[in-house]
């Protein structure tokens, strides 16, 4: 199956704890931290969540 990367861009400081979770169980700990994941509907809904944290690298 095909693989995303995921890039930390903002730090989750001042956001909710559902979201600080999120990021934790993407793998992201750090700004500018980047995590290949499989491209399924579960890691999408995860990105969607934290959107405004995160990118997406092509």
């Amino acid at each position: 199956m095909a693989t995303i990367k995921i890039k930390q861009i903002k730090s989750k400081i001042g956001y909710p704890v559902d979201q600080k979770a999120t990021l934790k169980a993407l793998g992201l700990h750090k700004i500018s931290q980047v995590v290949e994941k499989e491209d399924t509907p579960v890691i999408r809904g995860m990105i969607r969540k934290v959107h405004h944290l995160v990118t997406v690298i092509d």
